[in-house]
């Protein structure tokens, strides 16, 4: 604009900047307008600033305060925020998002760049990232969560029901994961590692396959024992703990100095549960030549599956 030092009041006034009203500026928002009160998108009061149009930055923005969009976020710079981001409609980064406070969308996230956050975010739509996603604090997703590209890590993931329908991973790292409901229906892991604990509530693989509801585990001492030759009394059996197990599960087991027994070489050994935490062993000779089966450890695990 020229300056308004070599014109005339009447002709230059509507250049000027003013406050809709004749008070100045205070604690209200004030829409700014021309001299001839045309107003702007723009409105200011002591304590705040407000645009009813687009907010266009070009250089670095730093934010200290609450961010709420309530409806598209576009950024195609970079964008650091040390507090929290609140956005309603979509939010679409063509570069970085920082975030050292919490991130809460109700609509979908799509980021090309890296994605940053020092706290929780929470995703009520779906999230599409063709990058890295890196989260220190919790993460909250109720809807969809697709990673194309790039590596998602996770320190700990706590799902109540998770449905795959098919899974390819490269390589996946969890520290800790705790599933209620995991359904799924194909999945090909070329190097799937949990560095500390999986646990599952209930497992089910294939659309219309049994889910799996428990696992027990449990070693016990086998003292040394001669199986008779096949007759009614060419059978050595026990009991021994296995916690967990209850009737009805399956065992499957094995005595690790089976092998080496001496006599014959068919022993037979079976295992089943006989109470709550109790499961016996029977070595079954069906040859006609005596066994001998040396001292050693039984290693028994118990399934229990519902249709």
């Amino acid at each position: 604009m020229a300056t308004l030092g070599t014109q005339l009041i009447s002709t230059s006034y509507t250049q000027l900047i003013k406050t809709l009203g004749t008070g100045g500026l205070d604690g209200s928002l004030q829409v700014i307008t021309d001299g001839d009160d045309t107003q702007s998108a723009l409105s200011l009061s002591t304590s705040a600033v407000s645009s009813t149009g687009s907010f266009s930055v070009v250089g670095a923005s730093t934010l200290t305060g609450a961010v709420t969009c309530s409806n598209t976020l576009g950024v195609t710079g970079a964008a650091t925020l040390s507090s929290s981001l609140g956005v309603t409609g979509a939010a679409t980064l063509s570069s970085t998002l920082g975030v050292t406070g919490a991130a809460t969308l109700s609509s979908s996230l799509g980021v090309t760049g890296a994605v940053t956050l020092s706290s929780t975010l929470g995703v009520t739509g779906a999230a599409t990232l063709s990058s890295t996603l890196n989260v220190t604090g919790a993460v909250t997703l109720s809807s969809s969560f697709t990673a194309s590209t790039g590596t998602a890590t996770i320190g700990t993931a706590a799902i109540t029901t998770a449905t795959i329908g098919t899974q390819n991973v490269t390589t996946s790292t969890v520290s800790t994961s705790t599933i209620g409901t995991l359904t799924v229906t194909s999945e090909t892991a070329t190097n799937s590692t949990v560095t500390s604990t999986a646990t599952v509530g209930t497992l089910r693989v294939g659309a219309a396959g049994p889910r799996l509801t428990a696992v027990s585990y449990g070693t016990a001492a086998f003292t040394l024992s001669t199986v008779a030759a096949y007759n009614g009394a060419g059978t050595t059996n026990g009991t021994f703990t296995l916690t967990g197990s209850q009737l009805g599960d399956i065992v499957i087991g094995s005595l690790d100095s089976l092998g080496t027994a001496t006599g014959s070489s068919g022993l037979i050994i079976g295992f089943h549960p006989i109470a709550t935490n109790i499961v016996r062993y029977s070595i079954t000779n069906p040859t006609t030549t005596a066994g001998t089966v040396p001292a050693g450890t039984l290693y028994a695990t118990a399934m229990r599956f519902t249709a």
